[in-house]
């Protein structure tokens, strides 16, 4: 085993405050591209770049181009938890891992098991009336064509925060608790690029601060262990977990409809 992941799995033998705090590249190894990825065709496809498109204004001038880009692009139903989600799974069954802090929409953290999971950015798998408030799970959002209306006649809006619109308080405050409490943060996946998410690290006073990117970051000077690898690879490896892509895709996993939505926005 690489020298960096023992001294990985040395420090999460000796820790059982663990938080994880997560991006895009935990999910591109389960075959979900990053949505701001744009390849040659792109431009063919589509007149606005991704952050234009993803924004609360596009939203509500231009559904139907919205839910165009976002059918084709951020929705991947069939996408499976990798090693990375299953060795977090486990972590947190160990009674080691406390909180997974995520700026995924794709639920796949909660498919591989992780029960303590703090979307930062939302989820495809709620969605919600603009006018009467009503739960649709992603189910129902795939077998309606176009824009997805509900039977009182509003727009369903899925429950991801779009640009311009502020993150959820309740979440931000609750990342902010468990990392203050955490003895170790391990940050994979992200460039740490996107705020006001990426500031929460800085609420971390610990020495067992871990990045695992396969690119570099402006904070691997702040970390007291860097490893550029693979996240699934590296994570599969210092926790035991079992190779592949396992457990149920994200169409076999559903939200309780009693749990707490992002607040509705009204035009």
């Amino acid at each position: 085993m690489d020298e960096k992941i023992e001294k990985l799995k040395e420090w999460i033998d000796g820790s059982d405050n663990i938080v994880f705090f997560g991006g895009a590249g935990v999910s591109t190894e389960s075959g979900i591209p990053d949505f701001r990825s744009q390849d040659g065709l792109y431009n063919q496809e589509y007149a606005y770049p991704p952050e234009t498109i993803l924004s609360h204004t596009f939203f509500m001038r231009n559904p139907k181009e919205f839910y165009r880009f976002y059918r084709n692009k951020m929705l991947f139903p069939n996408a499976k938890p990798n090693r990375a989600h299953l060795a977090l799974a486990k972590l947190e069954q160990e009674g080691k891992l406390k909180a997974v802090i995520t700026q995924n929409i794709d639920g796949l953290h909660q498919a591989a098991g992780s029960k303590e999971v703090l979307e930062l950015h939302g989820s495809v798998l709620r969605n919600h009336c603009t006018r009467c408030g009503r739960f649709y799970g992603l189910d129902d959002i795939l077998k309606m064509k176009g824009v997805p209306k509900c039977g009182c006649g509003g727009v369903i809006k899925p429950d991801v925060v779009l640009y311009e619109e502020g993150l959820d308080n309740e979440v931000i405050e609750r990342s902010i608790a468990h990392i203050r409490k955490a003895d170790m943060l391990i940050i994979g996946g992200t460039s740490l690029v996107v705020y006001p998410a990426a500031g929460l690290i800085d609420y971390y006073h610990g020495n067992k601060l871990v990045l695992i990117n396969k690119s570099a970051t402006s904070h691997d000077g702040q970390a007291d262990l860097v490893i550029s690898d693979s996240i699934g690879k590296v994570l599969g490896d210092a926790v035991g977990a079992v190779t592949g892509e396992r457990g149920n895709g994200i169409r076999g996993w559903r939200y309780c409809k009693t749990q707490k939505a992002a607040p509705v926005r009204q035009p």
